[in-house]
């Protein structure tokens, strides 16, 4: 049996949307015309896929099955397509994933010295993607910050970096040379808890069950206008945090926060030799790179 993988894309669409409506008008297509394919898919399958009333959607355990299987499976169709398109092309193309505040030029001009004729390129990612982006073929290397789901991937760890507490310039603890975790237990983090575990072990709004909501943050530039209105703190790698100055919001060092890790990666498999090379010379390069910027 071919599963079809337009009726795959429109699974998960009402996998995350567990609503057939929104489902539908994210997929730019009729709310009949979505359950019809969910229905056409499911009898391919010959099992439920979400069971369904008026008032709820809800997946199966076979959905839930689906949709593990699913991403990575239109992934490498996505990157499938990607490569034989710039194959088609006739140019030699490297794409390289990287987060904001890592600084890549000596490790891309080495590239590009030993690869004239190399087209290299440079995708900005932010926490949400920095994986998506290896699976589905938009870059064929990246440079990561952990945690990260490591299935599909080969990971070569580079360098930590401490992390710092983002404030508003107004704030109680600007102007502190360093606190503890412990000064930070009271404030709103703008950010997903366990990304900062040691504040989410002991953050009071966590404890009381009183965590206000965190709105959809997709950019560093946002979290930090967040941060400069009064609305939370931050927690960010210090390069980051070198890289994003403004008056408005001072960055303070926190003495018993666990360091950020800066890992290489790309998809298993793929370990082709522009990638060795690439890797390589992250290896040798980046670490010394950032350690003098956060010196």
């Amino acid at each position: 049996m071919d599963v079809d993988l337009r009726k795959l894309r429109y699974f998960l669409a009402v996998a995350e949307e567990l609503h057939f409506g929104r489902a539908a008008e994210r997929l730019h297509i009729a709310q009949p015309v979505l359950s019809r394919q969910i229905r056409a898919l499911e009898g391919e399958l010959g099992t439920e896929l979400f069971m369904r009333d008026r008032r709820h959607t809800e997946l199966t355990p076979a959905g839930e099955q689906l949709v593990r299987d699913a991403k990575p499976l239109l992934a490498n169709a996505d990157a499938l397509l990607r490569r034989v398109l710039a194959a088609g092309e006739g140019v030699a193309r490297f794409t390289i994933g990287f987060m904001p505040g890592i600084t890549l030029t000596p490790v891309i001009s080495r590239l590009r010295e030993r690869h004239p004729g190399l087209d290299v390129r440079m995708l900005r990612t932010g926490w949400h993607d920095q994986v998506d982006v290896l699976h589905d073929g938009r870059a064929d290397v990246g440079i990561l910050r952990l945690p990260i789901d490591p299935a599909g991937l080969e990971i070569r760890p580079l360098y930590d970096e401490p992390r710092l507490a983002v404030v508003a310039s107004g704030h109680r603890l600007a102007g502190k040379e360093a606190v503890q975790v412990a000064d930070l237990a009271a404030e709103h983090l703008l950010q997903d808890p366990d990304a900062v575990p040691e504040w989410r072990d002991i953050a009071l709004e966590l404890r009381t069950g009183e965590r206000r909501p965190v709105p959809a943050i997709n950019s560093v530039e946002e979290k930090l206008e967040l941060v400069a209105g009064g609305q939370g703190i931050a927690v960010i790698p210090a390069s980051t945090a070198n890289f994003y100055t403004r008056p408005d919001i001072e960055t303070i060092p926190v003495e018993d926060l666990s360091p950020n890790h800066v890992a290489v990666a790309w998809p298993a498999g793929r370990t082709t030799a522009l990638i060795r090379e690439f890797v390589e010379a992250a290896v040798a390069l980046l670490p010394h790179r950032e350690a003098r910027a956060t010196d």
